[in-house]
């Protein structure tokens, strides 16, 4: 059996995929990469909620890693961060970002978000045909990202290409090169804040480095995986939503006649068509039974959120779009401790680009056929190269 997650077909239709894979079994194990190495793939929503959730999968890749020979070359700041740590460090350094992005704070940036996208929609005229990803999806949550920041603006362009080049499947080179770049500016962007009292988040995690809540090396990693998880995940998240709409017509049609009714339709959206195709890695500390199935000690396990929010187990006739669904417990964004912090902030962003865009531009279609879109080619995030439209 070759690797399912590589097949070229399973970037354009990752569902059929992963339906296939969960009726066999909702966990199950797959060939990755080379014949001699595996994982376990979890398509199921109990089990993939359940192993969100259980502490024997750890998030610590150094860890899984160490002494293992490697030709990889990342920076630190791409291989030590948040995301691939697990408790106390784990939890130390999300208490210091949780407290920045409660739902307060997030809420005062909706006025901002809001001009970003008016500026951005300024030159978008009736009867012209755009790509919505490049003139929105992208540069939206990369310039209220960079904002937040404190990364100038002239440096937006440049650093979204770096952060899109870390999801280059099969380019290690590329992705390491990408990883160095990034992690060098942000090096250098935090030494010119060192000491300033500019404000924004970069200022903020200084402080918290002076105050000894922070290591140096951490307000840089910290600062790289707000920049990438906070543009990667909303651009494919808008990207998808709006193709979604448009290929659902009466849905869009309910929108447009009332826009209110955008905010509750995010987690349908989301569920639908999850931003996040796979989780990001997670590996056994010790033997343990998943969905029946004994995974031993010391294997890669792979949760798969666009499997589990298309499992009919927990959602009924998940393969169609409702948007009087109750969806709320999708697991687009994850669950448990690693549950993503930018969601509120992902969530007005996507609320206000759909309120713009359906009340704006009542008329906007596709200006190719949806087959003929073409996919980032990536596992780990579930999004389109380009979404031509004619407004």
């Amino acid at each position: 059996m070759t690797d399912p997650l590589r097949d070229p077909l399973f970037f354009n239709d990752p569902y059929s995929t992963f339906a296939r894979l969960r009726d066999a079994s909702p966990v199950q194990k797959i060939p990755t990469g080379s014949k001699e190495r595996y994982s376990y793939l979890v398509t199921g929503y109990a089990e993939a909620r359940q192993a969100f959730a259980d502490p024997r999968l750890s998030k610590d890749t150094a860890r899984f890693f160490a002494g293992q020979h490697s030709r990889r070359n990342l920076h630190p700041a791409v291989s030590k961060n948040m995301l691939a740590s697990d408790p106390p460090q784990h939890t130390r350094q999300r208490g210091v970002v949780a407290k920045l992005f409660t739902t307060g704070f997030v809420a005062e940036m909706r006025p901002y978000i809001a001009k970003v996208i008016n500026g951005l929609l300024d030159g978008w005229k009736p009867g012209t045909q755009v790509d919505l990803v490049e003139s929105l999806a992208a540069p939206l949550p990369v310039t209220v990202i960079c904002q937040m920041l404190g990364v100038p603006e002239a440096d937006h362009a440049m650093v979204a290409r770096w952060s899109n080049d870390l999801f280059a499947v099969g380019k290690p080179d590329c992705i390491d090169a990408a990883s160095h770049a990034i992690g060098d500016y942000m090096t250098r962007l935090v030494e010119t804040v060192h000491g300033a009292h500019s404000g924004g988040l970069l200022h903020t995690f200084v402080q918290h480095s002076k105050e000894g809540l922070l290591e140096r090396d951490e307000v840089v990693s910290l600062a790289v995986l707000l920049l990438v998880a906070g543009h990667e995940t909303t651009t494919n998240f808008i990207g998808n939503a709006v193709l979604t709409l448009l290929q659902h017509p009466s849905s869009l049609t309910r929108l447009r006649q009332d826009p209110d009714l955008i905010a509750g339709s995010l987690d349908e959206l989301l569920r639908f068509d999850s931003p996040v195709g796979l989780a990001t890695f997670r590996f056994s500390t010790e033997a343990l039974q998943l969905g029946g199935v004994e995974i031993p000690a010391g294997v890669p396990v792979l949760i798969a959120p666009g499997a589990a929010n298309r499992d009919p187990a927990s959602f009924i006739e998940p393969q169609q779009l409702d948007l009087d669904r109750k969806a709320s417990n999708h697991l687009a964004f994850g669950h448990g401790i690693h549950r993503c912090l930018g969601a509120p902030l992902a969530r007005i962003e996507a609320e206000e680009a759909l309120r713009a865009i359906v009340t704006g531009f009542p008329g906007m279609c596709l200006a190719i056929p949806s087959e003929d879109l073409e996919w980032r080619q990536t596992r780990l995030m579930r999004g389109l190269k380009v979404l031509p439209v004619i407004l």
